[in-house]
């Protein structure tokens, strides 16, 4: 008997312990639900941060090469603009000098008008016709003198080769 009730105490106690371990358990278990469900819901944020991670990196790189690209561009802009203000100096440079060069002969046609209104003049112009009359009149006699001279050197030479040609000749039959 005395077993009998000690065997009946350790029943006791032990349904006690299988009450005590069963409500852990079921505590346990509602405590790895709750975890597993958190876990489960971490690892959707996980992934959605992962996702979000790569989009702002597409994003980081596209804005890169958007920058890359930007750059270079402005540098080609700087250039063309260089080359732009290198051609405008020289445009402006070959302007100044057509300007100059204008403004040089125009100064010299106004010297040149200046020299031939001074000489050409209305008041001028009886003088100059009788400088001309006289000069045309020297040039006309000494146009005379020189005919003459060359008429008397024509006929020097003419009396001349008849001279020649009896002294060639006779030269001419002591050769043969």
């Amino acid at each position: 008997m005395v077993k009998l009730r000690r065997l009946q105490q350790g029943k006791r106690a032990l349904e006690e312990e299988i009450k005590e371990v069963k409500s852990v358990s079921d505590f346990l278990q509602k405590e790895l639900a709750t975890l597993q469900t958190e876990a489960y819901q971490l690892e959707g944020i996980h992934k959605e941060k992962e996702e979000l991670c790569r989009k702002l990196q597409f994003q980081c790189e596209e804005c890169e090469q958007d920058s890359v690209r930007h750059l270079n561009q402005n540098k080609k802009s700087e250039e063309l603009l260089e080359q732009y203000r290198c051609e405008i100096q020289e445009f402006k440079l070959k302007h100044r000098k057509q300007r100059m060069k204008f403004e040089n002969q125009l100064h010299q046609l106004i010297e040149q008008h200046k020299n031939l209104h001074s000489v050409f003049s209305p008041e001028r112009l009886p003088d100059e016709i009788k400088s001309t009359e006289n000069t045309k009149s020297q040039m006309l006699s000494a146009e005379q003198i020189k005919l003459a001279q060359l008429h008397r050197l024509l006929e020097e030479l003419e009396e001349m080769e008849k001279q020649k040609q009896p002294v060639t000749a006779a030269a001419e039959t002591k050769e043969e």
